[in-house]
């Protein structure tokens, strides 16, 4: 964990319902000039917002900000994660939507949440990533994921890791998940849930037409390799929840691990334990 000073620049992203955000990046706005903080956006966002460049919100020009600041749910934070990923900007998300596993404070935290960005009262955490090379390596913060068609026949899929061929899989799809996205699809797999700091990811599998398909956990420095059997149905390929293409009869895919790949901010003293306590409730009582 890195403590961290104010920062000197900030962009803002929002979800895609601006009636909920407005007043809240109204807010930061204002504390932000008032702590002598550049405030950037991509010209999307001051549009979306009826914000006119300069007033005093300046256009994104491509230059990393010192910290991205993010409203909404935890699939647009996801997206400014991938983003960040590029640039080396730390997310600090305030939560505007359902669960917000990955805010760094929630919306009834609102104002203590502008305090602790514009002071810079918060952690960073550094957290992995999943790779794919489909024509150009993707990120995957949360998991990457094979779906069978929803109009095609159920998915056969074989799976490798480090060039061991550990099963072949008649199901609905197989999910390769982070720490991070253990808590999401891999949990509603039955998957194993791992704590944010465990190295390594885990393979569940999506209604599998067996008893014998066991989810497991890979340890980091392995591949999980993924072969579609099928002989005529393509499987689709997912990052994060976002199709990015297919895997077609007979091809073959390698997903990898990769470490402190994105940055999140975090209030100084939190943990997973806690974060999953308050959003998910406890395991057993």
């Amino acid at each position: 964990m890195t403590a961290m000073t104010a920062p000197r620049s900030i962009s803002f992203l929002t979800h895609g319902a601006p009636e909920l955000t407005a007043d809240a990046v109204r807010q930061i706005v204002a504390a932000a000039s008032v702590a002598g903080i550049e405030v950037r956006a991509p010209a999307e966002e001051l549009r979306k917002h009826g914000l006119e460049p300069g007033t005093p919100v300046v256009e994104d020009a491509g230059e990393a900000p010192d910290l991205s600041v993010v409203l909404g749910g935890d699939g647009t934070i996801l997206g400014a994660l991938r983003a960040s990923a590029e640039t080396g900007a730390p997310v600090f998300a305030f939560n505007f939507g359902a669960i917000g596993f990955l805010s760094t404070v929630d919306h009834d935290q609102f104002a203590e949440g502008i305090e602790r960005l514009t002071s810079g009262d918060y952690e960073i955490l550094r957290m992995p990533a999943l790779t794919i090379d489909r024509g150009e390596v993707r990120l995957g913060v949360n998991d990457v994921s094979f779906h069978r068609r929803a109009d095609g026949r159920v998915a056969e899929l074989g799976y490798s890791i480090t060039g061991d061929r550990l099963g072949e899989v008649r199901c609905d799809g197989l999910v390769a998940s982070t720490p991070v996205g253990s808590t999401g699809y891999n949990l509603a797999n039955g998957g194993p849930i791992l704590a944010w700091g465990v190295e390594g990811f885990t393979v569940s599998f999506i209604a599998p037409h067996t008893l014998t398909a066991r989810a497991l956990v890979v340890a980091p420095d392995d591949t999980l390799n993924v072969l579609n059997l099928s002989k005529r149905e393509d499987v689709d390929v997912m990052v994060d929840g976002l199709t990015v293409g297919a895997l077609a009869p007979g091809e073959e895919v390698e997903v990898g691990f990769a470490r402190d790949r994105v940055l999140l901010a975090q209030r100084p003293g939190e943990n997973f334990y806690h974060r999953f306590r308050s959003k998910f409730g406890r395991l057993a009582s």
